[in-house]
């Protein structure tokens, strides 16, 4: 067992870890939003926009991975920061982390009121919610054994629906699917495409890609409970990434070949309209009448699968800055399950926001939780990127050997340091719109996209100066393997 985290238990496998991150992953973004990046920047432009997030999102995981294989913790980004960068930054990145995955389950409740309005319009959307809350806290109340098969079974049904479309897709594109008269390459590149939009439309669907890509970082958290983590987290990082990346640039690229990206049906943006799916257009016309159906329990499924992973990772987080002495003491307890229920019970109750949907609109409320939460992701991947380089360069300062790392992240410095540019730029640019618009700056609009931004600078500074929190010095960070 971990001794950051005695009392919790190491009984995830390896498939559990590959599924936690795939299914963190891979949800919405790529169901419905997908439609929305081809409109907007053209085939080739989602492509190029997708593949340099991914290559953004590479370097972060195996960042990562050398950290999680070799120091395996529940709250790994919090420690991490704490031991490598300063004790401050450690805890603003662990309450930011909280606070992400805390919201993204209200988040995903009130689009589970909204999905399942698909299919039973006249049922209060409260219910809905309530419904879900309660499943997802059995699903972690249980064990991380439970929750780690929930979360395969859950990712599952989204894999098998990516593959399926892909393989009809690159089927009706070689012309050997009967239903679909093989494109060529007349709609990838008719009208101003490949590229529509220029520089301006590809940064906006990079910043899409990005939010798409959040959840694989979620093995970080779950290599606290993994078995051998020293061998299967380098196992879960080398496959999950290659495999989440071809799904969204297969899938980009299906998409890109058969429907045109000036189709009005993907200029729909709207995450609650499963008819506007690109996976849904392209299953209709292969001649599946229930696609939209089919689609909406996906979705559901996908709903379903990123809010228990949310409340997971939160619950998690929480009990971790407990054990450090950053949150009280009563969420550091467990179970006998090895279940932190103090700490799941916090989480759950800040999910139930949600319920306050029905004072103000359920959609309005779900775009600012959205809104308000999103950029906490990026600014955990900031932490990921930074405390590697630092704890690269302590490992080497205090005379260690690179050959005894479990798992080596690739092109160090240069993987960290341009993880780290490409992901402040998608951090300061999520909104940069809303500083031109035709009535002046949307200073609301502004408030919403950015206003983690200064909440974890004023809590980061607030630690440091009430505690004196200093720069860890190289020769004095915790580098000591752990974890097997």
């Amino acid at each position: 067992m971990s001794t950051a985290s005695p009392s919790l238990q190491r009984r995830l496998k390896p498939r559990h870890l590959n599924m936690i991150a795939i299914g963190g992953s891979i949800g919405t973004g790529l169901f419905v939003a997908s439609g929305a990046t081809v409109a907007t920047a053209g085939p080739g432009g989602a492509l190029a926009a997708y593949a340099l997030i991914g290559l953004m999102v590479y370097f972060l995981m195996t960042s990562l991975g050398e950290m999680a294989a070799y120091q395996p913790v529940s709250g790994s980004f919090s420690i991490y920061g704490s031991r490598f960068v300063e004790d401050g930054f450690g805890f603003a990145l662990g309450w930011n982390y909280w606070y992400n995955w805390a919201v993204t389950i209200a988040a995903e409740l009130v689009a589970a009121q909204l999905v399942m309005g698909f299919w039973f319009p006249e049922v209060p959307g409260l219910i809905w919610s309530a419904l879900f809350l309660a499943l997802m806290f059995l699903l972690n109340a249980v064990s991380v054994r439970g929750f780690g098969e929930s979360e395969f079974w859950f990712a599952l049904i989204k894999v098998a629906t990516v593959v399926v479309f892909i393989g009809l897709g690159l089927a009706a594109i070689l012309g050997i699917f009967s239903g679909i008269e093989p494109p060529g390459l007349s709609v990838f590149t008719q009208g101003e495409a490949p590229f529509v939009g220029g520089l301006q439309a590809m940064v906006g669907v990079a910043m899409i890609a990005g939010f798409s890509f959040q959840g694989t970082e979620l093995i970080g958290i779950a290599a606290g409970e993994s078995e051998n983590p020293r061998k299967n987290v380098p196992i879960a990082i080398r496959q999950v990434f290659w495999r989440i990346l071809m799904f969204y640039v297969l899938a980009i690229f299906v998409i890109g070949m058969l429907i045109p990206y000036t189709d009005p049906r993907l200029l729909q943006n709207d995450a609650t309209d499963v008819s506007v799916s690109p996976f849904t257009l392209l299953f209709e016309r292969a001649g599946l009448a229930f696609a939209a159906s089919l689609m909406n329990a996906v979705i559901l499924s996908a709903v379903l699968s990123a809010g228990t992973s949310g409340m997971y990772a939160s619950t998690r987080m929480l009990h971790s800055l407990a054990e450090q002495g950053k949150a009280p003491r009563l969420f550091a307890r467990v179970s006998r399950n090895g279940v932190p229920r103090n700490a799941l019970l916090a989480t759950t109750a800040v999910g139930a926001l949600c319920f306050f949907t029905s004072l103000v609109g359920d959609k309005a409320l779900y775009g600012w939780l959205l809104n308000t939460s999103g950029m906490c992701g990026f600014i955990a991947w900031l932490g990921i990127a930074v405390s590697h380089y630092r704890f690269r360069q302590g490992y080497l300062a205090q005379g260690r050997r690179l050959e005894d790392l479990p798992y080596r992240a690739k092109l160090f410095p240069f993987g960290p340091l341009l993880a780290f540019a490409l992901c402040l730029v998608i951090t300061l640019g999520q909104n940069y719109a809303a500083l031109f618009g035709p009535h002046g700056v949307d200073w609301l609009g502004l408030a919403a996209t950015y206003i983690s931004l200064p909440l974890f600078l004023a809590v980061w500074l607030g630690y440091r100066c009430k505690h004196r929190s200093r720069l860890v010095k190289l020769k004095d960070m915790d580098v000591s393997p752990s974890g097997d």
